[in-house]
């Protein structure tokens, strides 16, 4: 019978997941893991593989994290709904406009990865997929309660906003000024079909 674990693998996948958002996937060894988390690399190795293995498990943690988060975020009474998508898409711009602020590590990962491995391709589309399942709730809650048109496509606005979000992030992480991020936010939630009263 094997020896158990001395280390809290918890505390090892964090600091694995700075070291991976911080380098990305190619800048970052195990060596250089092993060093930051103090750990030797026979010990790395057994625990977790190896470095594509690890990447693995970071990054489909912190993506079940990202939806579970928007998730939370959208979730809620149907007569808060547009506020609430307001509220997420600002904040969301507000925060991608901040100093030092680091794009997510899904789109990093996505798009040093998923062009030639195919767990991160597969686990980025699901992630996508979650994103927009969450924003297309929102909005068909929004409909419900009459904020939007009665024949609004939920599920092609919800891709829309799918692209203006992940968009934001972008231009945030090159530089952008808030206030033209919170201009496309807000741009794209005084666009949505309105119900005319």
């Amino acid at each position: 019978m094997g020896r158990p674990r001395q280390f809290d693998e918890d505390g090892v996948l964090r600091t694995a997941r700075e070291q991976f958002w911080a380098t990305g996937y190619a800048g970052t060894s195990m060596e250089t893991i092993a060093a930051a988390t103090g750990l030797g690399k026979g010990s790395l190795y057994g625990a977790f593989g190896g470095k594509r293995e690890l990447f693995h498990r970071v990054f489909d943690d912190y993506c079940t994290a990202a939806v579970g988060s928007a998730v939370e975020q959208l979730g809620g009474d149907d007569d808060q709904a547009l506020p609430r998508l307001t509220a997420f898409l600002l904040d969301h711009a507000r925060t991608s406009a901040e100093p030092g602020h680091r794009a997510c590590l899904l789109a990093k990962g996505a798009a040093e990865l998923a062009e030639r491995d195919d767990v991160v391709s597969a686990r980025s589309r699901t992630a996508f997929e979650g994103l927009r399942a969450a924003l297309a709730r929102d909005l068909a809650a929004a409909r419900r309660s009459g904020d939007l048109d009665a024949d609004a496509d939920v599920e092609r606005l919800a891709g829309l906003l799918l692209a203006v979000h992940r968009g934001i992030e972008a231009l945030g992480e090159a530089g952008t000024d808030e206030a033209v991020l919170l201009g496309i936010a807000q741009a794209a939630v005084d666009g949505l079909p309105r119900r005319t009263r």
